[in-house]
Parts: structure tokens; C-alpha cells; sequence
């Protein structure tokens, strides 16, 4: 697994990138890869491109200005438009539904967006947050169905643990690492799928340390404000 700042990537030099959904995590991604490359920002929610095209974040995670110095991404709802990228990262929610389970509606729909314009060559990289398992479970048949293609043999698909704290002005996208991970034909037996499950786990665990570190110093201001009344 690779741990690389995002403004250290590197791709080819006329590979273009698609962001799947433009949230707090998908939107920092779209604006620091559209500072060096040809980038794509994708969503189904036509007010928010419109509001983004604007140079207006109403997830108040990125400032216009930032917005401005991307001066290789570029918004769109129109599924054609994505048609020329060769690597997807699919960032939307995973949100918990009335049973406390994840709802991978979503999760679903953003992976039947990309088999519908997937090529031979292509990579597809998930950064939802989800159960070990899901990725290869859930969304690679839906690639495949909907593709024609096939997984490891015309594809490939990777994960990426989203480590986005929203908020957090501090701690962005651009100075932090990110663990990607992906399956390839060199990657045979359980190894293969235990690469992409052990990046899964590893995100979970961020989350869950993230969680527990905002409670813990919620608990710890309450405590100190106690004392000082």
C-alpha cells in the first residue's frame, strides 16, 4: 500500500481524472488534483455544480480562492463528460440507515455511473467509507455488469481510506497521506483480497480514532469550563 500527499502523485501526462461526487471529501480531492491535472468533478445534484461553477463551496471546505487556482478541474452533471477520463475515485456517502446499517444506495449508483462509461485500461478508486469485503462484494459486479468488462482482466479497481476531518483547516488534503491500494494480477489468492480489505480496515480505524479523539476533547472542554464555573 502507498502513502503519498496528494500534490506528489503523478499520472501520464494526458490522463484525466473523474471525482465521483463532491462533498467534504470528493470536492478538497477534485480542487488539489485540478491544481496539476486535466479533472473532472462529477455530481448528480445539478444546484450544487451550478453553485461550484460559481465559485461558491457551501460545505464551506474550500474557499473560492482555492476554488480559482484549479485551473484544471471543471464541474459537470452530464454523465457524457466523463467519458474521457481513465481513473475514477468515487468519494460519495455511505450514510446509516434506520437499522444503524450502512446504506450503500449511493455507493451503488455512483458505481453504476462509472460502468457506464468505463473503457479497457481504466482505474477505478473507492473512497467511501465501507465494510471489508464491499468493494469486491458490491461494487465490482456492478462495474462489471454494466460494463461489459472485466475485473483485473480489462479494469482495475483500488481503495483509498478517505482521511478528510470536515472542518479542519489545519489538517487538508494537500499535507496529508493517503493509503491507496489495488488489486492486480500479481496480487493472486487470498493476497488480493486481503490488500484491499486491510486498506478498508485501515480507514475504519481513522474513523473510528477520529471520532474518539473529537469526543475524548469534547468531554475535555466541558470538564474544564465545569471547573472554571
Amino acid at each position: 500500500m502507498n502513502t503519498t500527499p496528494v500534490s506528489k502523485v503523478t499520472t501520464q501526462a494526458k490522463e484525466t481524472l473523474a471525482i465521483i461526487g463532491l462533498g467534504y471529501v470528493g470536492l478538497p480531492l477534485a480542487v488539489e488534483f485540478g491544481k496539476q491535472y486535466d479533472t473532472i468533478g462529477f455530481d448528480i445534484d445539478s444546484v450544487r455544480i451550478q453553485q461550484l461553477k460559481d465559485g461558491l463551496d457551501r460545505t464551506r471546505e474550500v474557499e473560492p480562492e482555492l476554488l480559482a487556482e484549479a485551473t484544471g478541474l471543471r464541474f459537470t452533471d452530464q454523465l457524457d463528460e466523463l467519458r474521457t477520463a481513465t481513473t475514477y475515485i468515487v468519494t460519495v456517502p455511505t450514510p446509516i440507515d434506520a437499522f444503524k446499517t450502512p446504506d450503500l444506495s449511493p455507493l451503488r449508483g455512483a458505481s453504476r455511473t462509472v460502468a457506464g462509461v468505463l473503457k479497457p485500461g481504466d482505474t477505478v478508486i473507492y473512497e467511501s467509507t465501507v465494510y471489508p469485503g464491499a468493494t469486491e462484494e458490491v461494487c465490482v459486479p456492478i462495474l462489471e455488469e454494466g460494463s461489459g468488462l472485466t475485473f483485473n482482466l480489462d479494469f482495475f479497481v483500488g481503495y483509498s481510506p478517505e482521511r478528510i476531518n470536515p472542518g479542519d483547516k489545519e489538517h487538508r488534503v494537500a499535507n496529508i497521506l493517503k493509503g491507496v491500494a489495488r488489486e492486480s494480477v500479481e496480487n493472486k489468492g487470498t493476497s488480493k483480497v486481503l490488500v484491499l480489505a486491510l486498506a478498508i480496515v485501515l480507514g475504519l480505524m481513522l474513523g473510528v480514532f477520529a471520532t474518539f479523539m473529537a469526543e475524548f476533547g469534547s468531554q475535555v472542554r466541558q470538564a474544564m469550563k465545569k471547573d472554571a464555573d
